[in-house]
Formats: C-alpha cells, sequence, structure tokens
C-alpha cells in the first residue's frame, strides 16, 4: 500500500519545464550560496499582502490547517498553482527533537515531554512560495518522514523504507548536546550511502533558542560550515512555534530554505540550470 502511495505522490509531481522559464541564467558558486547571496524565492512573499490568498489555503480560523493523506489547500482557480511533492527524512540521535521539529513545521501541537518515536510517523506540509524570476506561485507538499533511533537500530529494514524515493535528508543536533553535534559525520555516512549523492543533505541545529544551556557554539558552527560545505539551519525549541500567523513567522525561514534548496537540485537534474549551486534570481 506504501508503494502505491508514494507512486500516485511522484505521478502527481508537476513538470519543471512548465514551471522553470527555460534560458540560461549566470551560475552561483557554492560560497554564495552558503553565505545567502542568491536566492530563487521572493523570501517573506507568503506574509505579504500578495501572498494573503496562499496563506489563507493553509489556515483555519488562523490557525494552521491539519491535511489529511487525500486533502489539498483550495485555491480560487485564478490563483492555482501548480504542486511539487518532496519526501524527507529526518534523521538523528534520540532527543535531538525530531519530532518537534515537524510539530512546529505542521503548526501542530509541540509535545511537551520528550517521549521515543517508536515507528515511522508521516506528516504532510504544504507551503505555498512564488519565484522571483518568473514571479509564478509554486505550492510544496512536504512530506517529513520521522523514525525513532532506537526503532532504527532495532529494524533493520525501517532505513531503506525512510529512504525510498526520498529527495532529502535532513541531519539534526542540538545546541544542547554537543555529542549530536559531533556525531554529525559519522551520523551521514551511516544514514548515506556513496550511491546517494542525489539526496540532498540538511543540517538543522535545534533548540537554538536555549542559548544559556548551548554546548555548540557559532565558532563549532562555523567550522563545520567550512569543513563539509553544508549549512547549518536553526531551530528553536519554543512550544507552539509554527501555530498561527505568527508562529508561520518563526518557522517560515526553514522552510523557505528547505524548498529553495530542493527546487535548485531539481534545476541542476532538469538541466535548466548549470551545476554548482544553482542559478540566482533576475
Amino acid at each position: 500500500m506504501r508503494r502505491g502511495k508514494e507512486a500516485g505522490r511522484r505521478r502527481g509531481r508537476a513538470p519543471l519545464a512548465d514551471i522553470i522559464p527555460r534560458r540560461k541564467r549566470p551560475q552561483v558558486s557554492g560560497g554564495a550560496w552558503r553565505r545567502g547571496g542568491a536566492r530563487c524565492w521572493s523570501r517573506g512573499w507568503l506574509l505579504s499582502p500578495a501572498g494573503r490568498p496562499y496563506l489563507d489555503s493553509i489556515l483555519q480560523k488562523n490557525q494552521r490547517r491539519a491535511f489529511g493523506l487525500l486533502e489539498h489547500p483550495a485555491l480560487p482557480p485564478p490563483l492555482a498553482a501548480p504542486t511539487v511533492a518532496y519526501k524527507l527524512f529526518l534523521s538523528g540521535k534520540s532527543g535531538v527533537g525530531k519530532t518537534a521539529l515537524v510539530a512546529a513545521l505542521a503548526g501542530t501541537p509541540v509535545p511537551p515531554l520528550h517521549h521515543e518515536t517508536l515507528g515511522i510517523e508521516a506528516t504532510t506540509v504544504y507551503w505555498p512560495a512564488k519565484l522571483r524570476a518568473s514571479g509564478r506561485p509554486v505550492l510544496f507538499q512536504l512530506h517529513f518522514w520521522d523514525c525513532g533511533d532506537g526503532a532504527l537500530k532495532k529494524f533493520e529494514h525501517l532505513l531503506p523504507a525512510c529512504k525510498e524515493e526520498a529527495d532529502a535528508v535532513l541531519f539534526l543536533f542540538s545546541f544542547t548536546d554537543r555529542s549530536s553535534f559531533e556525531e554529525l559525520p559519522a551520523q551521514m555516512s551511516r544514514v548515506l550511502g556513496p550511491d546517494e549523492e542525489n539526496l540532498v543533505r540538511v543540517v538543522v541545529g535545534t533548540k537554538f533558542d536555549l542559548s544559556p544551556q548551548a554546548d555548540v557554539t557559532e565558532g563549532d558552527v562555523t567550522a563545520f560550515e567550512g569543513t563539509w560545505g553544508l549549512p547549518v539551519l536553526r531551530a528553536g525549541s519554543g512550544p507552539g512555534s509554527g501555530a498561527g500567523r505568527g508562529g508561520l513567522a518563526r518557522v517560515a525561514p526553514l522552510l523557505d530554505a528547505l524548498v529553495e534548496r530542493l527546487w535548485r537540485r531539481d534545476q541542476i537534474a532538469a538541466g535548466v540550470a548549470p551545476g554548482g549551486e544553482g542559478s540566482p534570481p533576475d
């Protein structure tokens, strides 16, 4: 049954050629991307007056709407946007906040106490964004797969299932747990094989707002980014941080960064953008 659902999701992906203008654009170096120099999305557009109809489509009574498997945001026909679906697998040691991060991104209640995820939990998040080059909105359907670290170690078939047809792996560490940060290289090599370079690697530091308890410094993060060439995204730990309009402003930078990295990967794979880190907006 799961394979059928995944296949159906893939068939629903909008062709990139229908969304991205086919013309040559200058290439941007990886360093510029890591410093945030080039972006293909209009950051903050969803929270602006122009993005209001798309924002309303993912809200219900001013709170984030939880979408079921067959549900989809409703938009007026003149504002219809193509839907692009991605599967993202979260990896990290127990207690770093994988379940809490997904809850914040989805706008659902964050568990007040830590509890080990016993199996696989899949959560769907819809996120509208607008291309800067064409001004065309795109609706992203993000499938977050969360699996408990203990379950992954106990059942060998869970890791291949989580990575099957995945587009990205989110490697999480906690700013309050230095061991989770130091284990990142081993974790990445353990989860991803040499033939899985097509998967986008994203590193997310959780509990960033608990600075008095931080065991990981900004210097540590900068050194990691320089060594591995991977930008580190940051997420807070506040309860209900993604619920309502105010919460959206807190999680929007992280969701924007995720869809931008995935979109650039697809640009390059489709031959629309040159290799490297993708192309900048006009």
